[in-house]
């Protein structure tokens, strides 16, 4: 059986990584790439794909607004979140968007072959950390984090002010206004019942969000 695999990432190193690793392991497996929003989606509008490996961090809009266009449209292809960061709230956030899996970009490489059988098959992929996460999550009695009650544009916003950017920059990265992001840092602030930037910034690295 033929395996097409789109993967979506602007860093080529990524791309020819995944190619090698699949190679290696599938028989007869063909590779599209995209490097933006605009051509994930110019690709899954014109071609069929077994499955999309994303990265959550291409340049203007970001994986999670990829996967909720996914859904709007109606697309039938399943999504593997492919990150840098660690699992956790991004990884939860993702697979209620309808991603069918979350991967850490430094995995062995046969968690990424496991990842992807799995997926093509119509099973999800769910590491045992972000299995257990899970779980935890269905106490109702358990207390949420300050972070996790935070939307998910929000919370995109406070990863980017914990990595040090502006407010202009945020903007120029989630493709919106600079008073809309100001808006979004006021109830971030507000939410987490912090004062600064800096303050938001130490709660990122306390909790090792980043």
């Amino acid at each position: 059986m033929e395996l097409k695999i789109l993967i979506a990432d602007d860093h080529s190193a990524i791309r020819s990584g995944v190619r090698q690793i699949c190679v290696s392991e599938f028989k007869n497996v063909l590779f599209g790439e995209a490097l933006s929003y605009a051509e994930v989606f110019e690709k899954l509008r014109t071609e069929s794909w077994n499955i999309l490996i994303l990265d959550i961090d291409l340049p203007g809009r970001n994986g999670l607004d990829i996967l909720s266009q996914i859904r709007a449209e109606k697309l039938k292809i399943p999504v593997l979140m492919f990150s840098f960061h660690s699992e956790d709230q991004i990884a939860i956030r993702a697979m209620k968007l309808g991603a069918a899996g979350y991967l850490v970009k430094d995995v062995a490489d046969q968690e990424l072959i496991k990842a992807i059988n799995q997926i093509v098959q119509g099973k999800k992929y769910v590491s045992q950390r972000l299995s257990e996460k899970l779980l935890s999550m269905l106490n109702d009695d358990v207390e949420k984090e300050l972070h996790e009650i935070l939307s998910d544009r929000e919370y995109q916003t406070l990863m980017l002010i914990a990595s040090g950017k502006t407010v202009s920059e945020i903007a120029n990265i989630l493709c919106l206004s600079t008073p809309t992001i100001s808006t979004y840092r006021a109830r971030i602030l507000a939410k987490m019942r912090l004062k600064s930037n800096a303050e938001l910034t130490t709660y990122v690295i306390t909790l090792k969000l980043i």
